[in-house]
């Protein structure tokens, strides 16, 4: 039986020291953060994590991040070998962000899938850094859903995958970022953003100026070890087949529209994700916009609750638009490459 907590309106400290207590001693729990919602789970005890990959369905060997409520829990799972690490953290925490450092022995093994290095982040969320304080250890927790499907911005969406799969489901509202965190490695000599997120590139070059982008974020590998979450797998995915039409604008939208007509032909339902800039060029009734294509924030806000609702409308395929960005667009750009698993058809 799972426990639905509502947190929306403030922190009963009662309830949320009962869902620490359930933590703490190897159970699990889903809770929001920033970003998105996490499922949690106690990051010393293997089996508790081993719970996760099993309520997930979520391949081993996929690194989880843990997440912490303190500087001192910091030290207690990672090694600190330089100063970039203070750099960052002053700058970015709680936040957003997660840094990958040499690990201690006290954190499970199979929360890093036996890699030596163990990504770390504090949200700059209430609920979640209450929790993780009232059940004093760091508590891994990669999103609260089934593996591969888009992420849970909302409990409603948590309560729709994991239901009866965990012990506490907390409701704290909507996810004011609605990406991921993003990832930089600092293991090594240089600093590597692993996976793009809530923190850009050009915030994370304001304070480390060498910083440079994996190439398996920029080339898209696939045969590469997944060093962080999101490096390897088919993510985010909706129930139909997402594809990306990506060209100029006038070229995308004649394209899109021939497709939709080819496919509606065929007996499919067909949906369009669109900007609001060119939604009017669109007919359907399964059109939904994900916002300005001036406004990567709103678009990244919008995108998983937005595959959700793809569901339910019960189409067959998904036509996105897209369209030659800059650097603030590639957190949602990685999203939706893997959300349609690289499937994209491009227009001169």
């Amino acid at each position: 039986m799972t426990i639905i907590i509502d947190a929306k309106e403030g922190i009963d400290y009662k309830k949320l020291e009962k869902a620490a207590l359930i933590l703490r001693e190897g159970g699990l729990v889903a809770f929001p953060t920033e970003t998105v919602y996490g499922l949690g789970a106690n990051a010393l005890l293997k089996d508790a994590v081993d719970k996760i990959f099993l309520a997930k369905g979520r391949p081993q060997d996929n690194p989880l991040i843990v997440h912490i409520s303190s500087k001192d829990m910091l030290e207690m799972c990672a090694e600190i070998t330089d100063d970039r690490v203070y750099m960052l953290i002053e700058m970015f925490w709680p936040g957003p962000l997660t840094i990958v450092l040499p690990k201690k022995n006290v954190i499970a093994e199979n929360v890093t899938a036996g890699l030596s290095t163990v990504g770390v982040r504090m949200p700059a969320n209430k609920i979640a850094l209450e929790l993780i304080r009232l059940s004093g250890v760091p508590v891994a927790a990669p999103s609260a859903n089934v593996s591969g499907k888009p992420s849970p911005t909302e409990a409603k969406h948590v309560i729709e995958d994991l239901m009866g799969k965990v012990d506490v489901i907390i409701d704290g509202g909507k996810c004011s970022f609605g990406l991921e965190s993003t990832v930089v490695d600092l293991s090594g000599e240089k600093a590597v953003i692993l996976r793009p997120g809530a923190i850009s590139y050009f915030a994370l070059k304001e304070v480390l100026s060498d910083i440079e982008y994996s190439k398996a974020v920029v080339e898209g590998l696939t045969g590469t070890v997944p060093r962080s979450p999101g490096m390897k797998y088919k993510h985010y995915a909706p129930d139909a087949k997402l594809i990306i039409v990506k060209g100029r604008i006038d070229k995308r939208i004649d394209k899109m529209n021939d497709m939709k007509k080819e496919f509606e032909y065929k007996g499919y339902r067909v949906g369009i994700l669109c900007f609001y800039e060119t939604a009017h060029n669109f007919e359907s009734q399964y059109k939904l916009i994900l916002g300005s294509m001036f406004d990567a924030k709103e678009c990244g806000r919008n995108l998983f609750s937005i595959l959700r609702k793809f569901n339910q409308l019960g189409v067959d395929y998904i036509l996105c638009e897209w369209g030659k960005f800059d650097l603030e667009f590639l957190a949602l750009e990685n999203r939706l490459y893997k959300a349609a698993a690289n499937n994209i058809v491009e227009v001169l």
